[in-house]
């Protein structure tokens, strides 16, 4: 297992605070504020989306990223408008989003989803040591597959200048959560014949797919032993971050 120090970073295991930003309004029962549900949240993802604001404008960017604590991590093109702007440390707002189920019910208004999602507040800040941001890079690997900097040939300085790494504080953040079977009005279920269900909802691995200019006889990573064909991504990627990180 290669487990790596974290950089500096909060201590902190209370919820986050409550704000007029955060709070969940809508369904309220289903918002959670505690950094543990909120942290498996996020690392169970791969994916974002941070949404932020240029000369008026509303724009939301898909990234990878990760967590350390209460900071999260991204990259991105050093000539990219988004990291530009992100730099100076405008507000941001980061989501993530599980879907784990269709919801089929008996009237349109009781369709929905269940799902798992989380919604952070801050402000960004482009990493400026270099040894950090090396580390960062490294980590942006190893984040998904575990010890792979360590084998892999490292950045050069033209794809270390190109490359930004962007740090951010959890200023504040909540998670909201429905998991819940069809729930129809009382009257619909005998008044309505409608198929009903619950469709669960995963994405998975499927077959790797081999470079076909790999060198012959390479063992398989012990480190992968968690990318199986059928395996879903949001327990190989939870795996992934307690491999790399520790906790």
């Amino acid at each position: 297992m290669n487990v790596r120090t974290p950089l500096p970073q909060d201590q902190a295991t209370d919820d986050f605070p409550v704000t007029p930003a955060n709070r969940v309004r809508r369904a309220s029962t289903r918002g959670r504020y505690d950094r543990t549900t909120i942290h498996a949240i996020l690392d169970a993802a791969l994916l974002c989306h941070i949404a932020y604001t240029i000369e008026g404008r509303p724009y939301c960017t898909p990234t990878s990223f990760w967590r350390e604590g209460d900071y999260l991590y991204w990259h991105g093109s050093s000539a990219s408008r988004m990291i530009r702007a992100q730099a100076q440390g405008i507000a941001l707002c980061l989501t993530v989003t599980h879907l784990d189920a269709l919801v089929m019910a008996r009237s349109g208004f009781h369709h929905s989803v269940n799902y798992r999602s989380a919604m952070i507040f801050g402000q960004a800040h482009a990493v400026e040591d270099p040894t950090q941001k090396l580390a960062l890079m490294e980590r942006l690997i190893d984040r998904i597959y575990p010890g792979r900097s360590g084998i892999i040939r490292p950045p050069n300085t033209a794809e270390f200048k190109a490359t930004t790494m962007m740090r951010m504080e959890i200023e504040t953040a909540s998670a909201k959560i429905r998991d819940t079977h069809v729930s129809d009005d009382e009257e619909d279920y005998a008044n309505v014949p409608a198929w009903s269900a619950l469709y669960p909802v995963t994405q998975i691995l499927g077959e790797p797919s081999l470079c076909p200019r790999q060198a012959p006889d390479l063992p398989y990573p012990k480190e992968m032993a968690d990318f199986q064909p059928g395996a879903r991504l949001d327990d190989v990627m939870a795996k992934t971050y307690r491999c790399t990180f520790g906790t």
